[in-house]
């Protein structure tokens, strides 16, 4: 559905170019979901505007519905463009239209008769809970509700694809997830295929099929979604799945943490888990073959596309060179990531 071949971009800023783009391949499978994540900067806003070329790429094709944009004649590419949706961050509604007016916009430009509008706005509405506010204007609405009205509006000529330009960012938590299920329901009902991007784990975690990340304007690493949780291929990867599995310290440990060793204290770790490392008795392993004592304090596990990962906290007690080949066997597994916090006294945890 969407297919993009060997895409650059250079953005000239002063005296120094900048690279924004970098011989990008992806290719998007007519149905699905696909999510590119990256940090601040890495090429993300370019690359969605790459493909419906509201940026043109210096080289490298876009194809979507096996017709290569980059060589459409101006009038073709305004028709092929009536076939890819977009929303944004910031919403761009009209204020001084009401909801219903707001969706219908696109089609008022392209001529359709009121019948027609209405005829595509009012199902529109409905699919996204906006009925009840189709008299209403943008000022009345909540940041949730303003998003599916953009949304409505994007599907309003009927796209073959929606593009996502960090549409949850502005979002509170829930409303995020209301807007991800939202676009699942979009592309179930409509078979509408989506490709969006984001900065934020949680959006790949529970909309997406698929997942790639840019770095520095290269795609590094591409995965389904399951397997790239449990099987992250990169340092890039597994510091974003670590983001999405956050387990702050409690209170009373954060007071009374050593950063140093001291006496009548014990090491604090934080053990991420991925894939089969969720499920094998790491724990075992550090009582039975180091002869750790080990005091759980903290533990939680996810599913992810039937792919298991996790998060725990604990403190060890034992000698300091078993607690060294401990931490030496944890940080060698490919499916474990572990953080030394510091270390805690006897009055906090116990090993009786």
């Amino acid at each position: 559905m969407i297919r993009l071949l060997n895409i650059s971009k250079t953005w000239q800023t002063g005296k120094h170019p900048v690279m924004a783009l970098q011989d990008v391949s992806l290719e998007v499978p007519r149905g699905g979901i696909f999510g590119v994540i990256g940090k601040s900067g890495a090429g993300k806003s370019t690359l969605i505007r790459c493909i419906n070329l509201l940026e043109r790429s210096d080289s490298g094709q876009v194809f979507v519905n096996g017709q290569d944009l980059t060589i459409l004649s101006a009038e073709s590419l305004r028709a092929a463009r009536r076939k890819i949706g977009m929303i944004f961050q910031s919403f761009n509604l009209l204020g001084s239209r009401t909801v219903y007016d707001n969706v219908a916009l696109p089609l008022v430009l392209l001529g359709f008769s009121r019948m027609a509008i209405r005829q595509t706005v009012i199902p529109l509405l409905e699919l996204t809970g906006l009925s009840a506010h189709a008299e209403h204007y943008p000022a009345a609405l909540s940041g949730g509700q303003k998003q599916r009205v953009a949304i409505a509006r994007a599907l309003s000529a009927k796209p073959d694809v929606l593009l996502s330009d960090e549409a949850t960012s502005a979002l509170d938590p829930e409303t995020t997830l209301s807007i991800l299920q939202l676009l699942k329901n979009i592309r179930d009902t409509l078979g509408v295929t989506i490709l969006l991007i984001t900065h934020e784990m949680q959006v790949i975690k529970h909309c997406c099929d698929r997942v790639a990340i840019l770095d520095q304007g290269r795609l590094i690493e591409e995965n389904e979604v399951g397997e790239f949780f449990a099987h992250p291929k990169t340092q890039m990867a597994k510091d974003f799945i670590v983001s999405s599995l956050p387990q702050a310290l409690p209170a009373r440990l954060q007071s009374q943490l050593c950063i140093e060793a001291v006496s009548g204290t014990h090491p604090l770790l934080r053990i991420w888990f991925f894939g089969s490392a969720a499920t094998r008795p790491v724990i075992m392993q550090l009582i039975s073959h180091f002869g750790l004592r080990v005091n759980i304090l903290q533990a939680s596990i996810e599913y992810i596309r039937d792919h298991a990962m996790g998060v725990m906290m604990l403190a060890v007690e034992g000698e300091s060179e078993r607690v060294t080949a401990a931490l030496a066997f944890l940080k060698s597994c490919s499916d474990i990531t572990v953080e030394e916090l510091g270390h805690v006294p006897d009055n906090i945890v116990s090993f009786v």
